[in-house]
């Protein structure tokens, strides 16, 4: 199958695949069957079979899965053998916990820099990458050849500054704005809405509630 067939809920499952994997080996396991992997992620062996069917299989009848050959196929999949420069927008609270994050260095996501509008902030280093100013921020995306931006920024300024970032080059939005962004098709935008997150949490916490009274 070809990768443009292969749905977003297949896509959406990789990263658990690669982070159950990844787990397997640092506890030396070897092989995993379907079932067994089924198991640990709360989705169907079949369902698991068919996903990975997609990229070509990867097991054998009656041995299962190699562990550490599938997690290398998956990385590669996900283009995690890669490097990706990025740079945050938005430097704030959320901001400075997503440049906190170690695990970014592991997985190829090379934070090139961080950028605000607040003076108080310029100049700080946030695991030895430094805070610059928004005015700095074109010459800086056309020097680096930046792929991906986070933005953390209000959904006031988020449009204006995606479409100022897709104008110099930049190829993935992963937007935490609050804001659907309407930008050309070959622009990969990953939303993450926070709220919307906690709001399904809230409907299912009151379903639970409704159906064990």
């Amino acid at each position: 199958m070809r990768d443009g067939e292969i749905s977003q809920a297949v896509v959406r499952r990789l990263p658990r695949y690669y982070r159950y994997l990844g787990e397997l080996l640092e506890n030396n396991v070897e092989r995993i069957s379907s079932g067994d992997l089924s198991k640990r992620m709360k989705v169907t062996a079949s369902q698991i079979r068919q996903d990975l069917n997609n990229f070509g299989g990867f097991g054998q009848q009656g041995y299962g899965y190699n562990v550490k050959y599938l997690y290398t196929e998956i990385g590669k999949i996900l283009g995690l053998e890669e490097d990706h420069s990025m740079i945050i927008i938005g430097a704030g609270n959320l901001g400075q916990a997503l440049a906190n994050y170690a695990a970014f260095e592991k997985r190829g996501f090379q934070l090139k820099g961080l950028f605000d509008i607040n003076p108080e902030l310029e100049g700080k280093k946030i695991r030895g990458v430094p805070i610059c100013m928004m005015s700095e921020l074109k010459g800086f995306i056309q020097d680096n050849r930046v792929e991906i931006a986070a933005l953390t920024i209000p959904k006031e300024q988020a449009v204006k500054v995606a479409n100022m970032l897709v104008d110099n080059g930049v190829r993935g939005i992963w937007n935490f704005a609050h804001v659907d962004l309407n930008l050309p098709a070959n622009i990969i935008v990953e939303n993450v809405h926070l709220s919307e997150s906690l709001m399904r949490l809230s409907y299912n916490i009151c379903r639970y509630k409704e159906e064990h009274k």
